[in-house]
């Protein structure tokens, strides 16, 4: 390789190690040691009620950082885990899709508090005596913030691959494990690395529910951003705020710079399509790596294993033998499956009809779905109004790939900002100009959720084939005909899993956003997420439940009788 090495000292090359090396192991090395002694403080003794060190002292901000970006790092680890098992497994197995795309429906469904109401007790429980479980409690509930947008990007990914590369996969007959690591996880990568980066900042965006933990008339607060934050606002601490923000800047620049944008240059090899050399994605990270001698062994090693599988992995017949055909199951097994799920329905029905019997009463109950409409109708208003004005910004940044990296650590930032921190302007504006909460509180759904719609239209655009664009343009394509024949179908796929997923978080979103607080001053709109929020402070346990199981009705509805029926359109008549 001379023309790596011709820029390196001879000395440094023949003894195996290069300048870049001894540049980059300070590096490493601090970066080991501060994720170490960070890790070390999360698993000091702790007994439930004892009160955490928090403070509005600035100078604790850079450790509070250290722990957040610890939580939220574990949580993506996660989160990539269960992408890939449940996207695998939803798209290759029709039985399994009919159960793990309901069920992904209803967990994205599940509000952050809903799952801290459940999942607190338990933790703790499973690690006595140690702050390890609230630890893990605040990493579950990031984990939630994550894990489902990224999920439903790999699965859509995994169902519209083109039929070309199908087809090529065919002929070099690629078994199931190859075919997955040489086409179908490489075809996804652009989309699901947008989305990835969307999941890290819904984690941003929910961290102050996630380490300001209030259930039950519990109130714990983890040494981090989102506990700063929280305290901040009760305290009415504007300049807290503002170091607040300015942390979360710097934090979502180091994501950005060490792990993001590093990804996102190495992922550039997997287009299908040859990009120009000014369009290809730059990190200085990345470059510092492929040039240093310890991290290329290191990644030699490490993807070793993967390649030996690759190997052993190999189909032990051709593609045109009848071992090859795609075996159907039985029908008879696929209508006992059916039954089975069913009968889990019905039962699952007459529990549900028990408990409001019994626990919150039909009245309760006719009050919650009025409520749940008021909130239908507000996320359904603001999801239009958002594809309106990111469809096209997102179509525009994503053909022009110069303004995506510029623009790659901005969008982070916007998508990260926690609605809670314009709770101050908020209160303020509504108090003093005697504005109506329902109508005015209603913008902060989407202020997060909004990013879901213009990182997948992102994602969708840079992967449009660059023939399909030079066709358009010999064909001269021009205004609304250009969005009709080749923009709007080429993003359709993306923008329909941004939907989806922005409904979901905007569903999510409204616990947040119609129960208001800044100090003592509390502005609640009529909905069914102020509900939830306002019994889930006060541990109403049956009403908590029934908020939680009329938000995902209402979900599930929406998800089969709109997205859904979308998605099927992507799917049948989107290909390129």
């Amino acid at each position: 390789m001379p023309e790596r090495q011709e820029y390196l000292p001879r000395q440094t090359v023949a003894a195996g190690i290069t300048l870049w090396d001894w540049a980059l192991l300070p590096f490493v090395l601090a970066l080991l040691a501060l994720l170490g002694w960070g890790a070390s403080q999360m698993t000091h003794p702790y007994q439930l009620g004892q009160p955490l060190p928090v403070t509005l002292d600035a100078w604790e901000l850079p450790y509070y950082l250290l722990r957040t970006t610890l939580r939220m790092f574990l949580a993506l680890v996660a989160s990539l885990v269960f992408s890939a098992v449940f996207a695998v497994l939803a798209a290759k197995f029709r039985a399994a899709e009919r159960v793990l795309i309901p069920l992904l429906d209803i967990l994205q469904s599940i509000p952050i508090l809903g799952f801290l109401s459940i999942t607190v007790a338990g933790f703790i429980a499973l690690f006595p005596g140690n702050l390890l479980g609230v630890e893990c409690a605040a990493i579950f509930a990031i984990f939630t913030s994550q894990a489902w947008n990224m999920a439903f990007s790999l699965y859509q990914s995994l169902r519209t691959v083109p039929i070309e590369l199908k087809e090529a996969a065919a002929v070099f007959q690629l078994s199931g494990w190859q075919r997955f690591w040489r086409l179908e996880l490489p075809f996804a990568m652009p989309g699901l690395l947008w989305n990835t980066m969307m999941s890290m900042s819904g984690g941003w965006f929910f961290l102050v529910a996630a380490e300001a933990i209030s259930v039950a008339n519990q109130d714990i607060k983890l040494p981090g951003v989102g506990s700063y934050i929280a305290l901040a606002i009760e305290a009415r601490d504007l300049g807290a705020i503002g170091w607040a923000i300015l942390t979360m800047f710097v934090g979502i620049l180091l994501y950005d710079q060490l792990l993001f944008r590093p990804l996102v240059a190495w992922a550039d090899k997997f287009r299908f399509e040859e990009s120009g050399s000014e369009n290809v994605p730059q990190s200085w990270l990345l470059d510092w790596l492929r040039r240093a001698r310890g991290a290329q062994r290191l990644h030699r090693l490490l993807s070793r294993p993967l390649e030996r599988s690759l190997t052993a992995a190999h189909r032990r017949y051709d593609g045109t033998s009848i071992r090859a055909r795609p075996r159907r199951p039985p029908p008879a097994l696929m209508r006992a499956w059916d039954a089975l799920l069913a009968a889990g329905f019905l039962f699952a029905l007459w529990r549900l009809v028990n408990f409001v019997h019994a626990d919150v009463g039909w009245a309760e109950t006719v009050h919650v779905f009025v409520l749940g409409i008021y909130t239908l109708v507000r996320v359904l208003l603001l999801i239009a109004l958002a594809m309106l004005v990111w469809v096209p910004i997102g179509v525009w940044i994503g053909m022009n790939p110069r303004w995506a990296n510029r623009l790659q650590a901005v969008a982070q930032f916007l998508a990260a900002f926690p609605a809670n921190l314009l709770f101050p302007l908020v209160v303020v504006l509504i108090v003093r100009w005697r504005l109506d909460p329902d109508i005015w509180l209603s913008p902060l759904i989407v202020f997060g959720t909004q990013w879901y719609i213009l990182f997948n239209v992102i994602a969708g655009a840079s992967s449009v084939p660059t023939e399909l664009r030079y066709a358009a343009q010999n064909l001269g394509l021009t205004g609304w005909l250009r969005w009709k024949r080749y923009l709007l179908p080429a993003v359709f796929p993306s923008l329909v899993t941004g939907a989806i997923t922005a409904s979901g978080g905007s569903w999510n979103a409204s616990i947040v956003a119609e129960y208001v607080s800044w100090g003592d001053t509390t502005l609640q709109a009529a909905g069914l997420g102020s509900y939830i929020a306002e019994h889930t402070a006060v541990g109403d346990f049956p009403r908590i439940a029934l908020g939680i199981g009329v938000m995902c009705l209402f979900v599930m509805t929406l998800n089969h009788f709109v997205w859904r029926r979308l998605y099927r359109l992507a799917e049948d008549r989107m290909h390129f």
